[in-house]
């Protein structure tokens, strides 16, 4: 797709005089304390302190491994990086004043609502954190911690210091996302005057920033743990722990991470949808104004909601992401090396967090590839975004497939199996694969270039009803290939790994689970890139949106809207890309839940029999686990809509000089509404997620006492776990397709296409945009993290089911 010559250098001729309304919320700028204190401190008591810390860090790092140094050297490059990339986007101009005061009202109310809402999170942290002290406090041990003399005190204590950092790291990764994007999207709105080029490289670079720091911190924090367990415990030494089963003591970290970005994710979709669905319904189809038009009351909250819901829930979801994987394969990693007697398993062990080492190198180099803009003087058509980040894709996965390669000949290859490495590099390429056919996948269904969404525009013509079924049936169709993909690509990989050669005393092969966790690897080893197209697209959303209420130029506005569907693209195409990397997961994270209950047992826990009553009622509650969660999500949303409905409506009403831009809209009230709203609608919802599989377990381990089944709990956990994992793939595919079809068939009547806006057409797909709003963004986001929560809490909980 092309552009014409004036899109591409948008005129900067003086626009409309029409009378402006422009949000003035402003009071002062808040930051957090910890970078108060900083503000306040001597820069070479700073600097001391950081030399301090890093001295430490590094010994400690020494002490357990030389590839932790490795990893730490390359965290804190990629680090540096990234304040190269914000210094690079902050030194961009902000445009006119008017853009600056809508930019500013934008980042009041997104920095607003992150206080208030991580400030409960944080609570209900705490508060779990207690749960899990005292129930480490009374529970067994496992025989290999009583032997290593790990008593129960140390053992809570370890746990709930992993629990807090994760949950701490996952608000931070939260955060990043949500500073950055606050202050990009005013400088990609000014760009956008200039060249959409310049515009497309400032949204990245501030996106890849956010992605270098998210993926970073999650390598850095487990990397950390592990040398300061492995230290402080004497790891290795006559009498300790051995070092294949220090990874079972990071589990609490994964599961603070999912916990947090459960919360952030459920808050900041029900806000930013509620936001959304509200101003659509009353400004689009009410009164027929424009997307983002400054007279309608609720179009700041709707802004500030792509930045809590998109930007600031998707860095703690794919923080989660990454430390559930590389914590559960370096589980798996270290049950394999003692099942094989490997004389030095740190490799197995520490494989992953060498990966995504690796991983943070050539997305940095994925993100600078993306030029700035052409020589201005020059009018020539310019290239469809979408191609140009597929471009620094494609570059990212082949030096994805090579670094990989590398990484496993280095660590991977032992004495007892010489080719095995070979074998768990084609397991990390299946991921790769399966990554880029995710990526492809999501992009068909959702791109508007593609048949799906066309057809889907074209049943709009036909009216609201038909646009629903067209909708619903492509996102069902959607779930198919997907499916199919993470099929081949779990039973290749755990073949792969089968015929490694490492086989255990018996002679039997014990490959195959640590193939899968390899493969899960290779699908997450561009992960920084991924995420940095997912934040590109609420950053375009932005400016789109500052473009429209400064009222600037229609063709700055072609530009900004040609970005926002784009972004609309990426967005769909990292929530298939993470829904993916979820089911792979929690494969392993399922798997080490059983050799977690076995461990503590003494007995084998290696399948589950769903031909027993209570185990397959288990699976029943699983799957309503995710039916019902999904509905409370959806319907938090709904209600949230209707009171934005009812404030814009009023506010229509009683200043009717609204409309001819004699009057105010009170946008702070419309704020206000959402965000208290998005707090007291996500405890439900993220209650349920918590509490259901820990009262399954102890209901069933109660039950198994009386009726003489051993491992009862367990088993039924287990058979919850298994069928919520498959129920909520299969859920979250149909919910993410059908939300972003919808968008965008929305976005290609909106280019002209089928009387364009304002047409019966555009009117029926804005009803399918305000239905799938809650899918593509609340609920099927939700149930990314809902699945790997579900996955962690069973592992962190499990002695209370034996």
């Amino acid at each position: 797709m092309m552009m014409d010559d004036d899109v591409e250098q948008a005129s900067l001729m003086s626009f409309n005089d029409r009378p402006r309304a422009f949000p003035n919320m402003r009071s002062k700028t808040y930051s957090p304390l910890i970078f108060r204190i900083l503000r306040k401190l001597n820069v070479r008591v700073v600097s001391i302190i950081l030399l301090i810390c890093f001295g430490v860090i590094f010994y400690m790092g020494a002490s357990a491994s030389p590839i932790i140094l490795f990893v730490f050297t390359v965290c804190i490059f990629s680090f540096l990086l990234s304040i190269y990339l914000t210094k690079w986007v902050l030194a961009k101009d902000e445009g006119p004043p008017e853009m600056v005061q809508i930019s500013d009202a934008i980042r009041d109310g997104a920095e607003g609502f992150f206080r208030t809402q991580y400030n409960t999170i944080s609570k209900m942290a705490i508060l779990l954190a207690f749960v899990i002290l005292c129930i480490y406090l009374f529970r067994s041990l496992t025989p290999q911690q009583e032997a290593a003399g790990l008593g129960r005190a140390m053992s809570a204590y370890i746990t709930v210091a992993s629990f807090l950092l994760g949950a701490l790291c996952s608000g931070i990764a939260g955060y990043v996302g949500m500073w950055v994007s606050v202050r990009a999207n005013v400088r990609v709105s000014s760009a956008a005057r200039r060249s959409a080029r310049e515009a497309l490289q400032i949204a990245v670079r501030a996106g890849g920033f956010s992605a270098l720091v998210v993926v970073g911190m999650a390598v850095i924090g487990i990397a950390i743990l592990y040398s300061t367990f492995y230290v402080l415990l004497g790891v290795d030494s006559p009498g300790s722990m051995s070092v294949n089963d220090l990874p079972l003591l990071l589990v609490g970290y994964g599961f603070g991470a999912s916990f947090v970005a459960l919360f952030a994710q459920l808050g900041g979709g029900i806000y930013t949808k509620g936001a959304d669905v509200g101003a659509d319904l009353v400004g689009k189809v009410e009164q027929g104004i424009p997307e983002d038009d400054p007279r309608n009351p609720a179009v700041i909250a709707d802004l500030v909601g792509d930045n809590v819901g998109d930007c600031a829930a998707r860095g703690a979801d794919l923080f989660e992401s990454i430390a559930a994987e590389i914590i559960s394969a370096m589980i798996l990693g270290g049950t394999m090396a003692k099942k094989c007697k490997i004389e030095d398993p740190s490799g197995f062990i520490l494989f992953p967090l060498v990966v995504h080492s690796f991983d943070l190198v050539i997305s940095s180099i994925g993100i600078l590839s993306i030029k700035g803009t052409r020589d201005a003087s020059v009018k020539s058509p310019v290239e469809d975004p979408m191609a140009v980040l597929q471009k620094g894709y494609s570059l990212t996965i082949i030096l994805a497939v090579l670094t990989f390669g590398a990484s496993t000949r280095w660590l991977l290859y032992t004495e007892q199996a010489p080719s095995a490495w070979f074998s768990f590099a084609l397991c990390g390429l299946v991921g790769i694969i399966t990554a880029y056919a995710f990526v492809w996948i999501s992009k068909y269904y959702t791109d508007y270039k593609h048949e799906p969404v066309r057809t889907l525009a074209l049943a709009s013509s036909t009216g609201h009803g038909t646009n629903i079924i067209a909708g619903v049936s492509l996102g069902l169709e959607s779930t198919a290939l997907p499916v199919l993909v993470i099929s081949v690509a779990i039973i290749s990989a755990y073949w792969l790994g089968n015929t490694s050669g490492l086989v255990d005393e018996n002679g039997i092969p014990t490959g195959g689970l640590f193939g899968t966790a390899v493969a899960t690897m290779g699908m997450l080893s561009t992960a920084a890139y991924v995420l940095t197209m997912d934040m590109f697209g609420p950053i375009a959303d932005n400016a789109g949106g500052i473009v429209e209420m400064s009222q600037q130029p229609e063709s700055v506005r072609e530009i900004t809207d040609l970005l926002d569907a784009v972004g609309n693209t990426t967005k769909a195409t990292t929530k298939g890309f993470a829904i993916g990397s979820a089911a792979l997961a929690s494969f392993l994270l399922f798997s080490a839940y059983m050799d977690e209950v076995s461990a503590f047992a003494s007995v084998s826990f290696k399948e589950v029999d769903i031909a027993i009553p209570e185990v397959f009622v288990g699976g029943l509650l699983g799957s309503m686990l995710i039916f019902l969660f999904s509905a409370w999500a959806c319907a938090a949303v709904g209600r949230t809509a209707q009171e934005v409905v009812n404030e814009v409506r009023r506010q229509f009403i009683e200043r009717p000089g609204i409309m001819e831009y004699k009057e105010k809209p009170d946008y702070s009230r419309c704020v206000a509404i959402v965000a208290s709203a998005a707090l007291r609608e996500m405890i439900k919802p993220g209650a349920l997620a918590i509490a259901s599989p820990i009262v399954v377990g102890l209901v069933f381990r109660i039950l198994g006492y009386y009726t003489g089944q051993p491992l009862l709990g367990a088993k039924v956990v287990a058979s919850m776990l298994m069928f919520a994992t498959v129920c909520g793939i299969l859920m979250a595919l149909f919910l993410n397709t059908a939300g972003g079809a919808w968008d965008n068939a929305k976005k290609y009547i909106e280019t002209g296409a089928l009387g364009g806006k304002g047409s019966e057409a555009h009117k029926a797909a804005v009803t399918g945009d305000t239905v799938g709003d809650p899918f593509k963004d609340t609920a099927g986001p939700s149930i990314h993290v809902l699945i790997k929560m579900l996955a962690t809490i069973t592992l962190v909980m499990a002695p209370i089911f034996l």
